[in-house]
């Protein structure tokens, strides 16, 4: 086995752990001229969300609801296929899984805090608006005898 290029971080201390990533390999549809019939450089990886320790309880309740969509029995799954070499497919496939797992453990936007508009500002809004109207108004070729 190639060595990976480091530990895929999904946030903070936070990463994706090596022993819990499930490989599969198989021959691709993308490109590779002749070679590719004879190469698995499609790559299929699979992280069980549902039964990791890895992640806090509460990103993990989040990831679960968030991908809930794409889950087969707890598991989310990531095909890449690219690149030529089954290694660059692999590359893709953990960066893919760790940006996705990122983006479903993040926190919740804050709410929007209502604020009221300054008066001052509706009243110059309402003004302009007048004004345009008048200029539109005389812009129609009634008046002109």
């Amino acid at each position: 086995m190639e060595c990976m290029s480091g530990p895929y971080v999904v946030r903070g201390s936070v990463s994706l752990p090596e022993a819990e990533l499930m490989w599969r390999f198989s021959r691709s549809s993308g490109p590779g001229g002749q070679h590719v019939n004879t190469s698995d450089s499609q790559v299929e990886l699979r992280f069980d969300l549902a039964r990791t320790e890895a992640f806090p309880p509460v990103w993990k309740e989040r990831a679960l609801q968030r991908l809930a969509g794409r889950l087969v029995d707890g598991v989310v799954t990531v095909r890449a296929s690219e690149h030529r070499s089954q290694w660059r497919n692999r590359e893709t496939a953990a960066v893919r899984l760790a940006s996705l797992l990122a983006e479903a453990t993040a926190p919740p936007p804050k709410p929007r805090k209502a604020t009221r508009i300054p008066r001052g500002i509706n009243e110059r809004r309402l003004r302009e608006k007048k004004q345009r109207a008048e200029t539109k108004r005389g812009r129609s070729g009634r008046d002109w005898g």
